[in-house]
């Protein structure tokens, strides 16, 4: 079973969390101005991807251009996949392929632990995506653990790209921040994510 096939209920049953609904869980993270390059890129791409407005479209033009500064803020020491197989354990249905995914690894041909960062895009309505988004983030959680480069905490995020809610998984309890945080601006959600791959 694909990781879409998962509604936050499923989630939270089949891996026996919790979940803790609140307001913002991140400290009070210093905004990171971007490139002149992803400035370029989203003056141009963004209000193309917002007329399209198709789930590809902002994951192309939105999402990869701010999951590439991200890499390019930290100097290349992380690295960033996208639309990557990612089967960690078939029998309890973690498997399949997830949108976007960080690894605290600058090693670019394969998905090296720790994983700590996982996106699922989205159209229009993100709620649908918490559900797949958590079973990603369980899957990164004992894929670390597999690996012997467990982390305390796992972050998602589901985006259409021109918003953004967050989440964290912190052994069994994910905690959803049920503030969607908007884009434009670039620097605060640089800022969320640059401070995600480094604290996770």
């Amino acid at each position: 079973m694909p990781y879409s096939k998962f509604t936050l209920s499923k989630a939270v049953d089949d891996f026996q969390l919790t979940i803790v609904e609140g307001d913002r869980f991140l400290p009070e993270i210093s905004p990171v101005n971007p490139t002149a390059l992803l400035k370029d890129t989203l003056k141009e791409s963004l209000p193309w991807a917002i007329a399209v407005s198709s789930e590809k479209a902002r994951s192309e033009a939105i999402i990869n251009p701010v999951l590439l500064e991200v890499k390019r803020q930290l100097k290349g020491q992380v690295s960033v996949f996208s639309g990557e197989e990612f089967n960690v354990q078939p029998e309890v249905d973690l498997t399949g392929y997830v949108d976007f995914l960080i690894s605290r690894s600058p090693e670019q041909l394969f998905i090296k632990a720790p994983a700590v960062v996982l996106v699922e895009a989205k159209k229009e309505d993100l709620k649908p995506g918490l559900g797949q988004c958590l079973a990603e983030m369980v899957a990164a959680q004992r894929f670390n653990q597999q690996k012997q480069q467990p982390i305390s905490t796992i972050y998602g995020t589901v985006t259409s790209g021109t918003v953004w809610r967050f989440l964290k998984l912190e052994g069994q309890t994910v905690t959803i921040d049920l503030t969607d945080y908007p884009l434009p601006p670039v620097e605060q959600i640089l800022g969320f994510l640059v401070w995600m791959v480094q604290n996770g």
